[in-house]
Order: C-alpha cells, then structure tokens, then sequence
C-alpha cells in the first residue's frame, strides 16, 4: 500500500513539476516573444499609427523623406547583431542631439512625436533607434532594456561620431516605457569604465518600470490574477538559462542610483501598465538630480498626448537647464569680494 501511495506521489509531484515548468516558459514567451511583436517589424503600419495619433506629423515626415534628411543607419553591436536606426540632422547645423528610444513592442518610428518636439522646434539633430528585435533590427526576444542598454550606448556613441562636426556635441538619452527604463539602465553605466560619453548631458525618462521583476509581477497580478510565487520564479530561472539575464538584475532603480546626470522623470497619473507609483521609487533613489513631471489624467506612454504644449515645454526648460547652465560670473564675484575686503 506504501509503495503505491509513494508511486503516485512521485507520479503527481512530477506532474506539478513539469505543469510549472510549461507555465514558466509560457510565461517567459508570453513577455518576451509576444504576438504583438511581429506589428514592429511592420513599419508602414507604424507611420500610419503615428500619422493618425498626431496628424501635423504628416507634413513635416513628408518634408524630411523628400529633402532626403531622415535617412538609415546600420550597425552591428558587440554580439554581432544587426541594428537599425533612423536618423534626423537638424535644419540649422548643431551639436545638439537626441537618443529616442522606444517602448515595448513598438519600433523607433513610435517616437515621431518625439523627434518632432526635439528636431523641429527644439532643432535638435535625432537619432531613434529600433531596439533588438523590433523594426528593423535583428533579433528573436525581447530584453526588455537590460541588454539593450549597451545597444543604446553604442548609438549614442554613433550619434556623436555622426553629428559631431565642427560644433562639440551635447547629448540628451530620452525614452518612454520601456524605452524609459532602458535610458535609466544605460544612464547607470555613462561616467564609468568603457563609457565616459562626457556628451550625453540629460537624461528623460518617461513612464519608465523600476525592475523587470517589479513589472512582471505586476502584470502578473493584472492580467491573470497570480501572485510571483512561484511562475515568475521559474520563469526567471528560465530566462537567465535561455538568455542569460534575470528579472531582478534588469533594473532601473540601479541604474537611477549610479547615474552622474540629471533626470527627469515623466509620468501619467493614470497609468495602470506602469503604475505610478514606479516613479516614486525611482524619484527616490536617484544618486543626484531628478525633476518630476507628473501629467494629470495621463495613461501610459500617453503623457505628451494629453497636453504636448506642457510636455514641450517642461522637456525644453529641462534641456535648457542642463545644457546651457548659467556660467559663473567671476569677475562679478571679485569685484563682491574686492568690495567686501575694503570695508
């Protein structure tokens, strides 16, 4: 009779083991090979989104393929990957350029709004990436911004090179979702060992997650009503075997706390797929300077929609600040001290 009951406890025990194991690797495939991101590689379909979400990108998009100013660039990253970008030079020749970096599921041409806000009236040169495995880029899953924050270095340092000319480069690396935590990431490597980038001047984050970890876990609970314990486990432990990264080391909170650059964090009141309260917990454990722009009303990735005037405006003073901060009058300060010593 023991003997039974132990065989089909085995039996059983195998049983929930391997039901865990496939409800791990759904799990793992469901973030990072989503149906959804087979709309990236569709690129006209892309414009047409972006077209009809803001429709005053028509004519200027139209401007820039006719006077051939937003072209292609291809590069291939230290894994020997094949990545794609777009790239805008400003009308009016400049050192200043921005990195837009992309969300979840999207491509570079997501960010048009973007790049409209920095190239045509901040007259920014842009450079917007298609992050690995979306667009035009190669690659079969998702890294969900820790990888790819090297990815986004290389561009910057691409950028640079591209732009750089007669007038020194100053560099802002601005991101949404995904996107957002991808620019905290690499922000967290800008000032140590390979990369100094002395260029790259601000960063933007916009509705950006605190970990992997955090924002699996929360769609977790939002989508399927499970708590982490144990699928996310797995799926983790399947991740770092598959792809040789883990949930918890993908982490913005610990690329905000290394950070030397001043950030800014945007996010919308009303955002549900990245909950608020992300940006609190980032806000808090930024090593030096960060500026907070909360949008009332805003969902996610949605903050410039629901007021771009604002938006604009707030990144613009931000920028300003940062790349062009008020010199310190020395001869005013001698001539305050000269005063001061005669009395």
């Amino acid at each position: 009779m023991s003997k039974k009951i132990l065989i089909r406890s085995s039996i059983f025990a195998l049983l929930i083991c391997f039901l865990l194991l496939f409800g791990g690797q759904y799990l793992l495939d469901y973030s990072l090979k989503p149906e959804a991101l087979k709309e990236s590689r569709n690129v006209e379909q892309s414009f047409l989104k972006a077209f009809q979400d803001y429709p005053f990108l028509v004519e200027w998009t139209d401007s820039l393929l006719q006077s051939g100013r937003m072209g292609d660039l291809y590069i291939e990253n230290k894994e020997g990957t094949r990545l794609h970008a777009y790239t805008i030079p400003a009308e009016v020749p400049t050192g200043n350029t921005a990195v837009l970096v992309h969300g979840y599921t999207d491509n570079a041409v997501s960010m048009l709004h973007i790049a409209h806000l920095y190239n045509k009236v901040l007259g920014f040169n842009v450079l917007m990436p298609d992050l690995y495995a979306h667009g035009l880029s190669e690659g079969e899953a998702i890294r969900m911004g820790w990888k790819d924050r090297l990815d986004v270095l290389q561009w910057a340092q691409e950028a640079e090179e591209l732009f750089g000319g007669d007038k020194p480069v100053k560099m802002v690396i601005h991101g949404v979702s995904m996107g957002g935590a991808t620019t905290l990431m690499a922000a967290g490597e800008i000032g140590y060992d390979f990369y100094q980038l002395p260029y790259v001047k601000a960063i933007v984050a916009d509705c950006a997650y605190t970990t992997v970890w955090d924002e699996f876990a929360h769609q977790l609970k939002e989508q399927f009503s499970l708590p982490a314990f144990p699928l996310l486990h797995i799926a983790n432990a399947l991740c770092k075997w598959e792809y040789g990264w883990d949930f918890k080391q993908a982490s913005a909170i610990e690329g905000i706390s290394n950070t030397i650059l001043p950030v800014m964090l945007i996010h919308g009141t009303d955002d549900n797929y990245v909950p608020t309260r992300m940006l609190y917990q980032l806000e808090k454990n930024c090593l030096l300077e960060s500026e907070r722009y909360l949008v009332n009303g805003a969902g996610h990735a949605k903050a410039y929609k629901t007021n771009p005037e604002k938006y604009t405006e707030r990144v613009e003073s931000f920028i300003n600040k940062h790349f062009y901060p008020q010199e310190p009058n020395f001869l005013l300060d001698f001539q305050t001290d000269a005063a001061y010593g005669s009395r």
